[in-house]
């Protein structure tokens, strides 16, 4: 059985990895979204604005300024999930703060053979691989076997390949109604 970590373990990643942070997103559903105020705010019908001073966005903007990149392909269904159209509600504050957020369908995902897995890729070196229960996450894997770490570096290149960032994926999807 694989021993996983607290997720907390990805907060020390991102305070020290070098150039770059790579995520695949692949779930239709994150628990971890589904209890917070803003998701339910949103299938109200009420938006996502929040506020982007808090801690999570400052870190992201000082990892920009010191030109860290940090980067996520998500995978999306046709039609999108609930939970896949509040995260495209939101990638405009992600975007803000400095990161890059592209989508590629599930259809196409899995015509190029990506992992259907989530997974962070640091520097290309490292890869922390989530579990999850259900919806909801319930730790973290670490990989450096170089051999894995180099099967998710090729899934990034191909991920990244095909993926649309945000503005274009954006106009394509219509509003629900």
């Amino acid at each position: 059985m694989t021993e996983l970590a607290s997720t907390a373990v990805l907060n020390d990643l991102f305070d020290t990895f070098q150039h770059t942070a790579w995520r695949l997103e692949v779930r239709r559903a994150y628990e971890a979204d589904q209890r917070t105020d803003l998701y339910k705010r949103f299938l109200r019908g009420e938006g996502v604005e929040e506020d982007t001073s808090g801690p999570w966005y400052t870190s992201r903007r000082q990892m920009a300024a010191e030109g860290k990149r940090v980067e996520r392909v998500r995978l999306v269904d046709a039609p999108l999930t609930e939970n896949q159209r509040f995260l495209l509600a939101r990638a405009p504050h992600i975007i803000g703060v400095g990161e890059d957020v592209r989508y590629l369908r599930r259809a196409d995902a899995e015509k190029l053979g990506l992992p259907m897995e989530d997974v962070w890729l640091f520097d290309s070196r490292l890869a922390a691989r989530l579990h999850f229960d259900g919806d909801r996450t319930a730790g973290v894997e670490l990989i450096e076997e170089p051999a894995e770490v180099l099967a998710y570096c090729q899934a990034r290149d191909a991920a990244w390949h095909f993926a649309v960032p945000y503005a274009g994926f954006r106009a394509r999807v219509p509003s629900p109604e």
